[in-house]
């Protein structure tokens, strides 16, 4: 907020001081602000064409913060005294901090013109062109602020958030690294990071993001980030770091994670193991750690923790899917197909359950479902997996050969 005690002096040299406004000032410097509103209000009573009675009062009102009674002695002070420097930065200021910013551009561009050698009314009047969406403006006004006030980080920060507005994330840089040198501001630099996310320029957040490790959500976002975008080597130390820190079920799943991602798999599994241990219910536990068998073409294990998760979560497709083609690749075809059923009861089948249907009433020698399966998944397929297309045609012609032999 704008230090307001230094506008006492300044208007009170303009003004014929009486009892009731120096007993005003007294109270606002003994931090009574209750009573000088009490006694200003006599003063504007007494005289309401008295400008430094409405300004005076205003302060008063301000430092209860009753910004709207207080906007409107300021607003009373330019009309009686238009252009006053004073009014016109408290007014921009309390406006700014009310989220009136389209009202603060006219006083403290007029507060910023009538100081120019004064950074801060340029610092806000920059502001407020920033909240109303001219960044360009804004720019120019946050760098006219920066040139006035070379050791504020406030400027600084200012720009950069103007260039970011604009797109210009590569200028951003510098105005960010500086506003951020003060510790007031660094975490601003933030704001950057996820800019640069949002552009999908990944390795530019990631560069920011690993300044703040020590934060442990920036760390868990970081690490997010990278799993996402086929980083996991690099997030591995983060969070093989983490673990020490904090062996939560939360923080062993990520690093396994990683560590699948990278084909680490029995690493991945001691992390998924212990984790169990903690919470033996965990559906995604269940899951991932059936995925790493899975991988490892351990079958029968790997479909024992699929059930597991299915028995979790009994309308989960994803656990059956998985349930399902871990034992019929495993030539387990007839408890294929019981998960399959369950599948189809959820109203999920896809093409590709038809197929392994078939698929495995075919191996089970039973060529009437599996002709029926074939013949549904063919028309249902629709060009989208071709190679089992290819061998389904294959058997719904051998299929119909071998039954027409039999009648």
């Amino acid at each position: 907020m704008v230090p307001f005690g230094h506008f006492f002096v300044a208007l009170l040299l303009l003004q014929q001081s009486d009892d009731v406004t120096d007993q005003g000032l007294k109270a606002l410097d003994a931090n009574q602000p209750a009573v000088a509103e009490e006694l200003f209000r006599k003063a504007v009573a007494a005289d309401p064409s008295d400008y430094f009675a409405h300004f005076n009062l205003s302060l008063a009102l301000t430092q209860q913060k009753k910004d709207a009674d207080a906007i409107a002695e300021l607003r009373k002070t330019l009309e009686l005294k238009p252009g006053l420097y004073e009014a016109n930065l408290n007014l921009g200021t309390l406006l700014l901090r009310n989220q009136r910013s389209q009202e603060a551009v006219g006083p403290l561009h007029d507060a910023a013109e009538a100081k120019p050698t004064e950074a801060r009314p340029r610092l806000l009047y920059a502001q407020s062109l920033l909240d109303t969406a001219d960044a360009p403006g804004a720019e120019a006004g946050f760098r006219a602020a920066a040139a006035l006030d070379l050791k504020s980080a406030a400027p600084q920060l200012g720009l950069g958030r103007a260039l970011v507005k604009q797109g210009k994330l590569a200028d951003a840089a510098e105005p960010y690294q500086q506003a951020s040198s003060d510790p007031a501001y660094k975490d601003a630099l933030l704001e950057l990071g996820r800019a640069w996310e949002s552009a999908r320029q990944i390795p530019q957040a990631v560069a920011i993001y690993q300044q703040f490790l020590a934060n442990a959500a920036v760390a868990k976002h970081l690490t997010e980030l990278q799993l996402d975008n086929k980083q996991a080597s690099a997030a591995i130390p983060a969070l093989e770091a983490a673990i020490i820190r904090d062996p939560s079920v939360a923080n062993r799943l990520a690093l396994a994670d990683a560590y699948r991602d990278t084909k680490q798999f029995e690493k991945a599994m001691v992390q998924l193991q212990l984790a169990l241990k903690v919470e033996p219910g965990n559906y995604e536990l269940r899951m991932d750690l059936g995925r790493v068998l899975r991988d490892q073409r351990r079958m029968i294990p790997a479909a024992e923790q699929f059930a597991e998760a299915a028995r979790i979560k009994p309308d989960s497709v994803a656990a059956l899917h998985e349930l399902a083609s871990a034992l019929i690749i495993n030539e387990s075809y007839a408890e294929g197909l019981a998960a399959l059923d369950k599948v189809r009861a959820l109203g999920q089948e896809t093409p590709g359950d038809l197929f392994y249907r078939a698929l495995s009433f075919d191996r089970l020698k039973q060529p009437r479902p599996a002709l029926d399966a074939y013949q549904k998944f063919l028309a249902a397929v629709q060009g989208k997996l071709p190679d089992q297309e290819f061998q389904a045609r294959q058997r719904v012609r051998i299929i119909e050969r071998e039954l027409q032999k039999k009648r």
